[in-house]
C-alpha cells in the first residue's frame, strides 16, 4: 500500500512542480491568471455590461458584495461557463448566498488538494494505509430553491479522475445521500469511524466539528457496540466499553488531522491536540466556500496563496489596494479576490497577515473576520443579517446586543428590558438565526449550543463597569448590535449573576 501512495504521489508530482514554480514568480503567476479571469469576464453579461474590453479596463470593476452580484448570479450572467451546481454558505443581509460552479471552479479545488496531497505525501507523515475522512458539511435540509443541486460531499469538489482515485479509501457514512436529520448523520458518521480501524487522516473545517462526533461515538458507545458487533474485532468491541473510550486505540493508525487552527479555531484544536498526543493536527489554509485561498506547505512552514488559480488584491487600513508582490511582512490585509467561476473583484470578508516569505511568495495567516462578522465555529453570523433578524422579533429593548461565547459555544443575546419572556425570545431567536445556513448547520450538528436570552436593567451599567475596570476591554462593542469577539469569561459570569439576584 506504500508504494501505491507513493504512485499516487507521483500522478501528483506535476501540480505540485508547476505550483512551486508559481511560487518562485509571483507577479507573472498573477498577472497570467488575472488575463483568464479577465477572458470569462469579458465573455459573460456582467462584463458586457460593464462594458469591460480587456484587462486594461480592469480598474474599472468595482469591488463587491455578495448582494451586488446575486442578481447577476440568478441569471446566470457572471460567466460564459455552464453552472454545474449551486453551493450555499452563510449571507451578510440575507441568510443564505449561493456560490455557482463551473468546471473551472472546481478544477481550482482540485488543483489545491493536488498540492496539498503532494506536500503531504512527499514531506509529512509516513502513510501506509490510505484511508481517509475528509468532509466539509452534510446536506441535513432540502433546499426547494436552488436551481440546481448542491454538493453532497468532499469528493464532488475534485475532477472525476481524482475522485475515483480517492473512492475506495474514503471513510463515509453509508446512504449519505438520504441522511436528512442530524441524528441520522451522527448515527451514520459514528458506525463508519468505528469501523475504520486503518483510519489515517481525518479531514475536516472546524475542529468542533469531529469534537462533537467523538463526545455522540462516547455518549452512544453502547448502541454502536450492539449494532457492529458483527463486524468489528474483539479489541475493538472492548475498546467501546471504556468510560472514557482511548481514542489513540481506536485509530490506532492515525497520523494526521487536518483543520482550522487559527483565530477563534485555535483553542479548539490545541484540544484535538491533547485527545491525540501522536497526531499531527495541521492547520488547513483559507479556504472557503467561493474559493481556495491559502495552503499549508510543509517546506513553507506556513500558508502560502493558491496564486496559480485566484487573483489576490489586498486592501489595508487606508483603504489602498496592493498586489501580492507588493506586500509588506507583519502587515494586515483585507482580501479581494477573483476566481475562474465568475466572482470578479469580490470582498470576502477576511482578513490576513503577512507572517514571512517563501521562496518568492508571502506567507498569510488568517486573522480572522472582518469587524462586522462573528465566527466561533464556522457559523459567520453578520452584522447586517443579526440587525434584521432582531427587527423581526420586534423586541421593546433599549439596549440590545448579541454576543458570542467561547466555552461551550453560543450566542448570548443581552436585553435591557422586555415584554417576552427568555424562553419565548430564547426559542424565537435560535429560529430565526437558523436562516442563516452556516449557523443553522452548526446548531443541527452540536457545534454550538442553543442562545441564552438575559433581560436586566442593569445590563448597560455593569458593561460600562467591566469596560472602565479593565481599561477598555469593551471598547467599542457597548452598544454593537453584534459583538465580533468572545465575551470574556469573568463578564459572562457577572451577566449570568443578574438572573440570579
Amino acid at each position: 500500500m506504500r508504494g501505491l501512495i507513493q504512485g499516487f504521489g507521483q500522478l501528483l508530482a506535476p501540480a505540485a512542480r508547476q505550483f512551486n514554480q508559481a511560487l518562485d514568480h509571483p507577479e507573472r503567476t498573477q498577472s497570467e491568471i488575472q488575463q483568464k479571469i479577465c477572458d470569462r469576464l469579458v465573455a459573460s453579461d456582467y462584463g458586457k455590461f460593464l462594458g469591460i474590453q480587456s484587462i486594461a479596463d480592469w480598474h474599472r470593476l468595482p469591488i463587491v458584495s455578495y448582494e451586488d452580484l446575486e442578481p447577476w448570479i440568478l441569471r446566470a450572467g457572471l460567466t460564459p461557463e455552464p453552472i454545474l451546481s449551486y453551493q450555499k454558505t452563510s449571507g451578510s443581509s440575507g441568510a443564505v448566498k449561493r456560490i455557482p460552479y463551473t468546471r473551472s471552479l472546481q478544477r481550482s479545488f482540485s488543483q489545491m488538494f493536488c498540492v496539498w496531497a503532494h506536500d503531504l505525501i512527499q514531506n509529512g507523515p509516513r502513510f501506509t494505509t490510505g484511508r481517509l475522512y475528509a468532509c466539509i458539511s452534510p446536506q441535513l435540509t432540502s433546499e426547494a430553491a436552488a436551481a440546481r443541486p448542491a454538493l453532497q460531499d468532499d469528493a464532488d469538489y475534485l475532477d472525476g479522475w481524482l475522485r475515483g482515485l480517492l473512492s475506495p479509501f474514503l471513510v463515509m457514512p453509508t446512504g449519505l445521500n438520504q441522511i436528512c436529520t442530524p441524528q441520522q448523520f451522527q448515527q451514520q458518521l459514528g458506525l463508519a469511524l468505528v469501523q475504520a480501524e486503518r483510519l489515517e487522516t481525518i479531514s475536516i473545517w472546524s475542529p468542533s466539528f469531529l469534537q462533537v462526533q467523538l463526545d455522540y461515538i462516547q455518549t452512544h458507545q453502547h448502541s454502536l457496540r450492539q449494532a457492529l458487533q458483527p463486524r468489528i474485532s474483539r479489541e475493538r468491541w472492548q475498546l467501546l466499553t471504556e468510560p472514557e473510550i482511548p481514542w489513540s486505540q481506536l485509530w490506532s493508525h492515525l497520523k494526521l488531522i487536518s483543520c482550522w487552527d487559527s483565530a477563534q479555531a485555535a483553542d479548539r484544536a490545541d484540544g484535538l491536540r491533547s485527545q491525540f498526543p501522536g497526531v499531527w493536527v495541521q492547520g488547513k489554509g483559507l479556504l472557503a466556500t467561493e474559493a481556495p485561498m491559502t495552503i499549508p506547505l510543509i517546506p513553507a512552514q506556513g500558508c502560502v496563496p493558491v496564486l496559480n488559480q485566484v487573483l489576490f488584491e489586498f486592501e489595508d487600513e487606508a483603504g489602498s489596494l496592493h498586489q501580492l508582490h507588493e506586500l509588506h511582512q507583519g502587515q494586515s490585509y483585507s482580501l479581494i479576490l477573483s476566481q475562474l467561476g465568475g466572482l470578479y473583484r469580490y470582498r470576502i470578508g477576511d482578513r490576513v497577515q503577512v507572517t514571512h516569505w517563501y521562496r518568492q511568495t508571502p506567507c498569510l495567516e488568517f486573522l480572522g473576520r472582518d469587524p462586522a462578522v462573528s465566527d466561533l465555529v464556522g457559523e459567520k453570523l453578520h452584522a447586517a443579517f443579526v440587525q434584521t433578524t432582531l427587527n423581526q422579533l420586534h423586541l421593546s429593548a433599549r439596549f440590545t446586543s448579541l454576543v458570542p461565547v467561547a466555552d461551550p459555544p453560543h450566542y448570548l443575546l443581552l436585553l435591557d428590558q422586555a415584554t417576552a419572556s427568555p424562553a419565548d425570545i430564547r426559542d424565537r431567536l435560535d429560529r430565526a438565526l437558523c436562516q442563516s445556513h452556516h449557523y443553522q448547520q452548526a446548531r443541527l450538528l452540536g457545534q454550538l449550543a442553543a442562545p441564552q436570552v438575559i433581560i436586566s436593567s442593569q445590563i448597560p451599567e455593569l458593561l460600562a463597569m467591566f469596560k472602565a475596570k479593565t481599561g477598555g476591554v469593551w471598547a467599542g462593542l457597548k452598544h454593537a448590535i453584534l459583538v465580533t469577539s468572545p465575551l470574556d469569561t469573568t463578564l459572562v459570569q457577572m451577566l449570568q449573576n443578574l438572573t440570579q439576584s
